[in-house]
Order: C-alpha cells, then sequence, then structure tokens
C-alpha cells in the first residue's frame, strides 16, 4: 500500500471514531455520561483509536496538515492507555462534545468523495 493510501485509511478510521462518539454522547448531558459507564467506556475506546490512527499517519501528512493537534490527539491516548488513574471524566466529555465536531470538520475534506 502506498504511503498516501495507508495515510487516507488512517484519517478514515478516525472519521469514522469521530462519528460513532458524537452518535454516543448524542441527547446527553453532562450527567447523564457521568453515571453511564457503557457510554464512557466506548467514547473512551473511540478516543483511543482515534490517537492510535494519528499517531501512524506519516510525518509528512501531519505536516501537511498542522492545523490539526496530532500531538494532542496522540497525547491523550497515551493518557486514556497508560494513565487509568489520571482519567478525567469531565476532560473526555469535553473532548468528545467540543473537540471532536471539530476534528470531524478538519478532517471530512481530506477524504476524496467517491465519483459518482
Amino acid at each position: 500500500m502506498r504511503p498516501e493510501d495507508r495515510d487516507l485509511s488512517y484519517i478514515w478510521d478516525m472519521l469514522q471514531a469521530a462519528r460513532d462518539i458524537v452518535s454516543f454522547i448524542e441527547g446527553k448531558n453532562f450527567n447523564k455520561f457521568e453515571k453511564d459507564k457503557l457510554t464512557r467506556f466506548a467514547v473512551e475506546r473511540q478516543l483511543l483509536v482515534i490517537g492510535e490512527a494519528a499517531n501512524h499517519l506519516s510525518d509528512g501528512f501531519q505536516a501537511a496538515h498542522a492545523a490539526i493537534p496530532w500531538k494532542r490527539i496522540i497525547g491523550l491516548r497515551n493518557i486514556l492507555a497508560h494513565d487509568y488513574g489520571e482519567i478525567l471524566t469531565e476532560r473526555v466529555w469535553f473532548t468528545a462534545l467540543h473537540h471532536i465536531p471539530e476534528l470531524i470538520s478538519q478532517i471530512e475534506p481530506l477524504i476524496p468523495k467517491k465519483k459518482a
């Protein structure tokens, strides 16, 4: 697989995970999210997917799209994966509610549209 195809594959994975997060929290407020362990764990898992995919993107791709906070995305993945005691529900909620829709708007245009 060509490097540019690999990068697009990772971006597609990120987009799907981000869309899942949006659907998981739809209609919820923080109190419901905090009490709903299944939803919290599902959101955390998709954040891991996003961070892992971002970590595998080529340096050239990341540099070409420097407006996307790759290091922060990967950093959150590392916290979720390794610092179990440090996972703050408020941070996960804020990320899901505010940063994920922004990320979607940044990466959607990076995926070529299929020709009809």
